[in-house]
């Protein structure tokens, strides 16, 4: 697999409220994917995700409040420092962001909505949002569907579209951004209830995978970027038998070779590893997290990281060339671990 963030640098973001030291780095050993702490900054209220800019100088975090905000960091050294005072968002509860031609994009779980935020060309943020779009509808789910919650946002592959996953409208949103705002060219309805949390583009531009958080299921789709479409074409459940409650799958990604798709699963706090063939996956089986309450899921260098929430830890798993399975291999503890991303 790809050299990823190997031998660079680990940001870990948490939820300060339970007690997390809000953002972490970390270094990663080149051979061994190791995590070793080096600083702890509590900026701002809750950075519960993370996300880098293109050139890795410039880190970005929401802080998942009522009143909801995004910050950013340089990270130069080996503790972030604060590029400007944080920017509210117009929007409750962001729960995901993503760096995107010039602006910050922040999912907004609370509202139902995608805020928009202009950067400066040193990367620090440029005032007031741009431009919010508010989601609308509902879903079977109640109370978790009583109105939209848009989950994430990011950039398709090719950087013509934007994507919102709304786990409130059971739908997926394909935006232009135009002068700072967000036009919706297309919205994906997926089955009633399912509650899309995130999703994940295949390396090869053409395929994307959608992880349902209120039914424990993972929806291949065709993406075609020319278009600007996404087309469901199957549903498979994450877990080998039914759980016993409700399960709360939260990450997916996918592998830089595009041979495998990995998801967590809180209720069960466990990883899920699928086999891409073709159009469709295959369960190849699934292992324990680690911890407790695996909140998100990334990919650096051939191994895979879990930000276990509930234990307040992050663990990673050397992966099976071969079937894509994890192998648990350590952790480091922080508490209310929410995120990782890697430079």
């Amino acid at each position: 697999m790809a050299d990823g963030g190997r031998g660079g640098r680990a940001y870990i973001g948490s939820f300060t409220a339970a007690g997390g030291p809000g953002i972490v780095t970390a270094t990663v050993a080149p051979d061994t994917g190791a995590l070793k702490v080096l600083s702890a900054l509590n900026g701002v209220p809750d950075p519960s995700y993370l996300a880098l800019s293109a050139r890795g100088d410039v880190l970005y975090t929401v802080s998942e409040t009522a009143e909801g905000a995004v910050a950013a960091y340089r990270v130069s050294g080996d503790r972030p420092e604060p590029a400007g005072p944080p920017v509210p968002v117009d929007g409750n509860g962001p729960t995901h962001l993503a760096v995107h031609a010039g602006h910050v994009l922040t999912a907004n779980y609370g509202s139902g909505s995608v805020t928009t935020v202009p950067l400066r060309a040193d990367g620090s943020l440029a005032g007031v949002p741009s431009g919010v779009l508010r989601h609308t509808g509902s879903g079977p789910h109640t109370p978790r569907q009583h109105g939209p919650h848009a989950h994430q946002v990011q950039p398709d592959p090719s950087g013509r579209w934007i994507v919102s996953v709304d786990l409130g409208t059971d739908s997926v949103r394909l935006c232009t951004l135009t002068d700072g705002a967000l036009d919706v060219h297309r919205e994906v309805a997926l089955r009633p209830g399912s509650g899309p949390r995130h999703l994940a583009f295949h390396p090869d531009g053409t395929r994307a995978y959608v992880l349902n958080e209120l039914t424990p299921t993972l929806i291949s789709c065709r993406w075609d970027a020319e278009e600007g479409s996404l087309k469901p074409l199957s549903e498979i459940p994450v877990l080998a038998g039914a759980p016993e409650g409700d399960a709360y799958p939260s990450g997916v990604v996918t592998s830089p070779d595009g041979r495998f798709v990995w998801t967590a699963t809180r209720g069960e706090d466990v990883l899920s590893t699928f086999a891409v063939e073709g159009d469709d996956l295959r369960l190849v089986g699934t292992v324990i997290c680690g911890g407790r309450w695996p909140r998100a899921l990334a990919e650096s260098g051939g191994f895979l990281y879990v930000a276990n929430e509930r234990s307040g830890d992050v663990t990673w798993f050397a992966v099976d060339p071969a079937t894509g399975l994890p192998r648990y291999e350590g952790s480091i503890e922080v508490p209310a671990a929410s995120c990782v991303v890697f430079d």
